[in-house]
């Protein structure tokens, strides 16, 4: 009912020659198949809570590590040296997007990502590059993916990413990270018209990158749409849901017209409860939940239509490892095993300890085995 029947193809068998994929407990929980445990990854888990991330991140510049597809590989395979992660995620950021439209953005060491000329009025949308060589700007974000699948050597499947319309544009108007986001909405309420033709052009720009992660190896695909709290539910219904639905739909038909495999989508639209219906309608064979929703309440209200994948408060990695399996053990019962990734709510953050990372992949693999042979 998830999954459409996938057909082999010569061109990817002619051009890939990857190493033959080991553990695809991923892959399958994620069309709803049955699995020997539940898979689990973690959002950010190449991140800055390693010592060895901090390590080769030392004096370098954020947006420079992004575009080099050695340093990529060697962040995105850190995590899988420590842990037995069931899937990889490339290290890579949302903002390369808009950079490939040609604005300038920036990382500022303790304050994030900013933005020196952000979007004010719909003029300056005339600044954005109106077509995008995808390849060209943004050919070292596939050149990492190669890289990484062979590096990877089958060991779990390897997924690409990208940031969603409004989020994008969100940090595009607002100039940076924001609580409010009051900027970006000012144009929903003030310049629809003009709200419409970026998120359309990101959507445009955003299907050729998504496709572009595939044919480089990407074996799957999240789409982050980070803001989704500040939007209300008419708001999200206007300016978010359709631009997920559009990304979601041509995709899966462009790649099914390149003769390349389907690949699973997975939709993250944080603090987006009230549209648990619609994003597990909207053409993704996973949908991502923050910690803010009861695992089976999302059960109930997404029908079985999709996956489910998350998640655990990432503040719970503050508790004892005793205390951390307790709330993957309460976590896995309330999701069940079938048709279920574990994972965080978020991404892991920067003051973690490693070892609490462990402990929580640990417990969901113990607990999940543990329900799997009671049942």
């Amino acid at each position: 009912m998830w999954w459409s029947e996938r057909k082999k193809s010569p061109r990817m068998e002619k051009t890939s020659d990857f190493p033959e994929l080991k553990n695809d407990t991923f892959l399958r929980a994620a069309r709803g198949e049955e699995v020997e445990h539940v898979p689990v990854w973690c959002m950010r888990q190449a991140g800055r809570y390693l010592p060895e991330f901090r390590e080769s991140r030392a004096g370098k510049d954020f947006f420079e590590t992004c575009r080099s597809p050695e340093a990529c590989c060697e962040l995105t395979l850190q995590p899988l040296r420590r842990f037995p992660f069931d899937a990889s995620i490339i290290f890579s950021d949302i903002l390369v997007v808009p950079q490939a439209l040609g604005m300038d953005v920036q990382m500022s060491p303790g304050k994030g990502p900013v933005f020196p000329e952000p979007l004010k009025e719909p003029d300056d949308l005339q600044r954005l590059r109106p077509k995008v060589d995808v390849d060209a700007e943004l050919g070292y974000v596939f050149k990492a993916i190669t890289l990484t699948r062979h590096k990877l050597e089958g060991k779990v499947p390897l997924i690409g990413f990208t940031g969603a319309p409004w989020t994008l544009m969100s940090y595009m108007i607002e100039g940076g990270g924001s609580t409010t986001h009051s900027k970006a909405k000012r144009w929903l309420y003030r310049h629809p018209e003009a709200s419409h033709k970026l998120l359309r052009q990101l959507t445009d720009v955003i299907v050729e990158y998504l496709l572009g992660q595939v044919k480089a190896g990407a074996q799957a695909l999240q789409v982050f749409e980070s803001h989704t709290g500040c939007l209300g539910p008419a708001e999200f219904k206007e300016f978010s849901l359709p631009y997920l639905r559009d990304i979601a739909r041509r995709v899966k038909d462009k790649l099914k017209d390149s003769g390349l495999d389907n690949v699973p989508m997975i939709v993250f639209a944080k603090d987006g409860h009230y549209g648990l219906e619609e994003l597990s309608q909207s053409h993704y064979e996973v949908v991502g939940l923050d910690w803010t929703v009861d695992p089976r309440s999302a059960r109930e209200r997404t029908g079985g239509r999709v996956s489910l994948q998350g998640n655990m408060d990432p503040c719970a990695l503050y508790a004892t490892k005793e205390r951390i399996s307790e709330i993957v053990k309460t976590m896995v019962e309330g999701f069940g095993t079938r048709g279920y990734i574990a994972n965080l709510g978020h991404g892991v953050y920067p003051d973690m300890d490693p070892e609490s990372v462990g402990a929580f992949v640990e417990a969901v693999h113990t607990h999940s085995r543990q329900l799997l042979n009671r049942n």
